[in-house]
C-alpha cells in the first residue's frame, strides 16, 4: 500500500527540513517525489515556517506530492511535533491533493500537516499560494 504526503512548506526540496535530506539524516529510505500539486487551503506567516489554514473558498496552496514509508511519516510527526490524541500546532489530516501535471490528473490522497486555526495566533496571512517563492520574496530583517 502506497503511503502519500502533500508538503507546503519547510519539509519541500532546499527548505530547512527537506524531507529528502531528514530521511538521509535518519538513515530512512528516500521519498518519491510526485510531482507539485495544490490543496485548498490558505498560508500564514509564523517567521520561519508557514502554517496551512484549511479553506472552502478557492484559495489552494501549492506544494508537493511524495510517497513515503511509514517510518517517514514518523519522521514528519516529529518534525511537525505532531502526537496524535494531544494538542498541537499541527494536525495531521488527509487531503485530495491535485497534481499540476498532466493536465487532468486524478487528485491523490495524501497525508498532510495544516495548523489547528484555533492556534494560528497572531501569524500573518500570506498573498499567494507558494510558501518558498513568498519566503524568498521577503526583504530581510522585515517583521513577518
Amino acid at each position: 500500500m502506497s503511503i502519500y504526503v502533500f508538503v507546503y512548506g519547510t519539509l519541500r526540496a532546499g527548505e530547512i527540513n527537506d524531507l529528502a535530506q531528514a530521511a538521509a539524516t535518519r538513515g530512512l529510505a528516500p521519498a518519491r517525489h510526485v510531482g507539485a500539486a495544490t490543496v485548498p487551503g490558505a498560508l500564514v506567516d509564523f517567521g520561519d515556517w508557514p502554517g496551512l489554514v484549511p479553506v472552502a473558498d478557492g484559495r489552494r496552496v501549492l506544494g508537493d506530492i511524495y510517497e513515503v514509508t511509514p517510518a517517514l511519516i514518523a519522521l514528519m510527526d516529529e518534525i511537525e511535533e505532531y502526537v496524535p490524541g494531544q494538542p498541537c500546532c499541527f494536525v495531521r489530516r488527509t487531503v485530495l491533493a491535485q497534481p499540476l501535471a498532466p493536465a487532468g490528473a486524478t487528485p491523490v490522497a495524501c497525508e498532510y500537516y495544516p495548523i489547528d486555526p484555533a492556534l494560528r495566533g497572531a501569524a500573518t496571512d500570506v498573498t499567494g499560494e507558494d510558501w518558498v517563492a513568498y519566503r524568498l520574496g521577503r526583504r530581510p530583517g522585515t517583521a513577518t
